[in-house]
């Protein structure tokens, strides 16, 4: 029969292989096999430091003061203490126990070794003369055996786990939809912009078949995964699919995206997981149809001053006619407008490219807004019979501090819009004092504007179907007179009036 210590060395040992397989915490681990130590060798306090790259730390103690455990954290982390060896610490550890319990204690220390790296050292105090026997070292060496694949074994756990929260967090921090489906094609898991995107929680996506889940309105532009998996995808890591089109959605309308597939692939070439990309495109597409509609709007709109211009000065020159003065005259109106209306556009044209490349700069000073009202009032009258433009500000309206040409452009162009859209009647430049603005207003007896239109008419090269076909323009006086505004830190809006005629206001800061 084994001796009695021999049997409870062996349960421990036993109990402690147990621990190693069912326990991945490696503080409670740590503490069991501490525990068994001193008790296997009849010790009064123990304590375990791990060795980390900023040096020695306590990781678990016991039948330590606190007061002794203070002063010890910090000698551990010292620089001339970080590349001791285990003998090195002993003797250190050693000398300090006898110091501090005046002769009373002794001890010693085990390193923890795992993959012939020293990782910690365990370390045993008792209060009796007899030193340490070679039983006991085996003893000890059997715990720091154990304490090292456990240490081991947590720090893997640990370092798993921490690059499993760090992806969770990279994954949850795009702004990207992400999907991640099993070699089979199923959904694995899907972050948060995906959820949002798509309209669904990932508790409802995952185990979806992808087919389920990525499901286009009409043809998509570029190969389809069932498609490119037919064709033998993926056939290198670094295979990459990329489609655009739009994806239906069961709670939501079809929402214009990219997406992208890339293959992970084991050492072997196999299958493992497919990560999707899915990027919302729909600026991508509306700056497209911008540019389309820019295209399109200028190429027409600079065509016809151009080619009107072009036509009176051919015909002036014509040797086979002779024009008298008034003939000579209209047709030098005729060009000298046409130039004013295509140098107007194309500042305006160069206006919005500032504003997309940054804004423009506004020189601000003192503007008397019922003087600037009735100048532009005045210019405007010349041109219509039909109209009868007029100015209503109250008296003592204040001096306000803002770009008077930018401010001039606003209500031009407002006044302008009501010399286009309404035939004949009133055309109205009114002012209102407020707490801490000021506001403008310019009101016709048009048709007004209709409702469909209200929410896009300050938008860029935005033109009702009927101004389309009632005038000329390249649909960016609204959006330029909303920029300026907006850039004096005031609002610009659109009285919701139909029928009744249009009335467009702006406020600014006093």
């Amino acid at each position: 029969m084994l001796p009695d210590f021999r049997v409870r060395q062996r349960d421990y040992l036993l109990e402690i292989s147990r621990a190693l397989t069912q326990e991945l915490d490696q503080e409670k681990l740590l503490r069991r096999i501490l525990l068994i130590a001193i008790e296997m060798l009849a010790g009064q306090a123990g304590l375990i430091a791990l060795k980390y790259q900023d040096g020695w730390r306590v990781a678990v103690a016991h039948g330590i003061a606190p007061a002794f455990l203070r002063y010890l954290t910090p000698l551990l982390t010292d620089e001339d203490v970080r590349e001791l060896d285990v003998l090195e610490l002993n003797r250190m550890l050693k000398e300090l126990t006898y110091t501090a319990s005046m002769g009373l204690l002794n001890g010693t220390a085990l390193a923890l070794v795992a993959h012939r790296q020293v990782i910690g050292v365990i370390f045993i105090f008792r209060n009796y003369e007899s030193g340490f026997t070679a039983n006991d070292r085996v003893i000890l060496q059997s715990f720091a055996d154990q304490a090292a694949i456990a240490v081991y074994n947590a720090q893997l756990y640990g370092q798993v786990s921490y690059e499993k929260h760090r992806l969770d967090a990279l994954l949850d921090s795009a702004a990207d939809g992400i999907i991640i489906l099993n070699a089979d094609l199923t959904i694995e898991r899907v972050n948060n912009a995906f959820e949002h995107l798509y309209g669904k929680t990932h508790d409802e996506l995952v185990n979806l078949p992808h087919n389920d889940a990525i499901r286009w309105e009409g043809k998509p532009q570029g190969s389809t995964l069932d498609e490119a998996i037919a064709n033998g995808w993926p056939l290198t890591p670094s295979a990459t699919l990329y489609m655009e089109g739009d994806l239906k959605r069961d709670t939501a309308p079809p929402l214009p995206v990219g997406v992208t597939y890339a293959p992970l692939l084991s050492p072997n070439g196999k299958l493992h997981n497919i990560i999707v990309s899915v990027r919302d495109i729909t600026h991508f597409r509306t700056a497209d149809e911008l540019k389309a509609t820019f295209i399109s709007v200028v190429s027409h709109e600079l065509r016809t001053p151009v080619a009107l211009i072009k036509g009176y000065a051919s015909t002036l020159r014509r040797d086979d006619a002779k024009w008298d003065k008034r003939t000579i005259n209209d047709s030098l109106t005729v060009i000298e407008d046409e130039a004013d209306r295509l140098s107007k556009m194309i500042d305006d044209l160069l206006d919005a490219s500032r504003l997309q490349a940054g804004g423009f700069s506004l020189h601000r000073a003192d503007v008397s807004l019922p003087s600037l009202a009735k100048r532009i009032a005045e210019r405007f009258s010349t041109q219509s019979k039909r109209h009868d433009i007029i100015t209503d500000f109250p008296e003592n309206f204040p001096i306000i501090l803002a770009d008077e040409n930018r401010i001039e452009q606003v209500i031009a162009n407002l006044v302008s819009n009501s010399l286009k859209y309404a035939p004949s009647g009133a055309i109205a430049i009114s002012g209102a004092i407020y707490s801490e603005q000021v506001g403008v207003c310019v009101s016709d007896e048009g048709k007004g504007i209709d409702a469909q239109d209200m929410p896009h008419i300050f938008d860029r090269f935005y033109r009702s179907t009927n101004a389309v076909k009632q005038t000329k323009g390249a649909g960016l006086g609204l959006y330029l007179a909303r920029a300026i505004v907006e850039a004096h830190g005031g609002h610009i809006w659109a009285d919701p009036k139909p029928d009744v005629g249009a009335r467009i206001c702006f406020s600014l800061p006093r």
